[in-house]
């Protein structure tokens, strides 16, 4: 199977403007002018309110300072929140009912990247047509509004405090978490100082790691993409289970009483199976071309509808709001219950799943127990120049040759990055030295394609 790669537009990528610090688009010249031209498509007749939060990378004061003079001259009034998890700034920004919210941050990747995204007065990501608006305005040249015209700007004191209970008031007022001891790793990244606060406030004892951000350390070898040393702390404090967050708190992993990771498969899998048993679950599941077979199939198991998008969160958004659902996801961790939120919100997710554990009284490791994951293997394969996958008989050949000898026990999967220039090679099945042997295969032939096209792999 070859998933199409989207056009993408001239600086927004899949989700929001993303790449290395001081490139064309991020940098301070680039960003004051996007301040405005979101200013100038979102403001009311030169008027209206954004918010801005940012993660804990040090890049992130230098474009705060652009973002807030872009907006400031197209009349927009400031609301500063400092550093916060994307999900509270989405949420934030329904509350304090603003026309924007806006998130610096690049994720999951390391400090030398950063990134710019936004939210719509609902707390969801703002539509491809009103991308396209603010790609159109920056052509336009910049003007700034009169003086007695131009936006303030102030600061969010109390941000984090309200976020804070938000994400308590997900979690039932009869139940506590005491009892468990419960490791936190938060990536050095935006939710290092609201986190702890959460779950200690819920009752459980917490652990904390990585939650002394610097400007320069988040998300490394640390967080959800980097959880060794989170299995390791749980197995040294004897802790019943660990969360772990990406950068941005959009994301969460945890580990089991045993070490063991539980993917965002997994826990889609117990929110899930939970939702159906309290008949609270609205049409089926979402899941990507990603999600573990184990999981469709303990899908299908219990007899819920599952349906696979793209992969990122904004498609799996956009196939919830078509098929009327609420309940979707990655296997990255990025999970969305729209019954709750309106975005992927790392810690709502991971108090979702510890109210099942208070409430079924079962062990991370046994509600997870009945789903059985298929061995999975995915190779990156860097190219210099686009790769036409669809296009490419030798490679159409050899997938359908594969797939036929998997059979409905497997699955093969190449799709071109919207974020990075590499061909991504997937193969899942029962057997994993035949996974992995197929995976190789495949992979060497994008690679030898790339040459044959007069690229050189990387």
């Amino acid at each position: 199977m070859v998933t199409p790669h989207s056009t993408p537009r001239k600086y927004f990528g899949t989700d929001g403007i993303r790449g290395k610090v001081g490139n064309s688009y991020i940098n301070p010249e680039f960003v004051l002018k996007l301040g405005w031209a979101v200013g100038k498509v979102l403001g009311h007749n030169n008027g209206g309110k954004v918010l801005i939060g940012k993660d804990t990378r040090i890049s992130g004061y230098m474009l705060e300072s652009a973002l807030e003079a872009g907006l400031s001259a197209a009349g927009i009034n400031i609301h500063l929140l400092g550093p916060m998890p994307t999900p509270a700034i989405a949420y934030l920004t329904r509350t304090f009912r603003a026309q924007a919210g806006i998130v610096i941050s690049a994720s999951h990747n390391l400090y030398s990247d950063n990134g710019i995204k936004f939210f719509s007065m609902q707390g969801t990501k703002i539509p491809t047509a009103v991308e396209q608006a603010i790609e159109a305005q920056l052509a336009e040249p910049m003007i700034t509004v009169d003086s007695e015209k131009l936006g303030k700007a102030i600061r969010v004191n109390d941000a984090a405090g309200r976020y804070i209970e938000f994400c308590k008031s997900t979690f039932p007022t009869g139940l506590s978490l005491s009892g468990l001891k419960i490791v936190l790793d938060c990536a050095q990244g935006a939710t290092y100082h609201v986190a702890p606060h959460v779950f200690r406030e819920l009752g459980a004892k917490v652990v904390c790691i990585f939650t002394h951000p610097d400007g320069l350390n988040i998300n490394a070898e640390c967080g959800s993409t980097h959880p060794e040393a989170l299995q390791k702390k749980v197995l040294e404090e004897s802790a019943d289970l660990g969360i772990a967050f990406d950068g941005d708190g959009d994301r969460v992993l945890m580990v089991d009483g045993q070490g063991q990771i539980v993917d965002g498969d997994e826990l889609l899998f117990v929110m899930a199976k939970d939702c159906q048993q309290r008949e609270q679950l609205q049409g089926g599941v979402v899941g990507t071309v990603m999600s573990n077979l184990g999981f469709e199939h303990a899908m299908r198991g219990l007899s819920i509808q599952f349906e696979r998008s793209s992969v990122g969160d904004r498609h799996v958004m956009e196939k919830l709001k078509q098929l009327g659902w609420q309940l979707g996801g990655e296997a990255s961790g990025h999970i969305i219950n729209l019954g709750l939120t309106t975005t992927g919100d790392g810690i709502v997710s991971a108090i979702q799943v510890l109210r099942v554990m208070c409430e079924q009284k079962q062990s991370l490791r046994e509600l997870t127990s009945s789903m059985e994951k298929y061995p999975q293997v995915l190779i990156n394969v860097a190219v210099s120049q686009a790769v036409v996958l669809a296009e490419n008989a030798l490679l159409q050949a050899t997938i359908q040759k594969i797939e036929k000898k998997l059979g409905t026990s497997g699955r093969v999967l190449l799709r071109a990055s919207g974020t990075e220039p590499v061909v991504r090679v997937m193969v899942e099945g029962e057997n994993s030295d035949q996974v992995q042997m197929y995976a190789q295969e495949l992979a060497a032939l994008v690679e030898k394609q790339n040459q044959h096209l007069g690229g050189e792999t990387k």
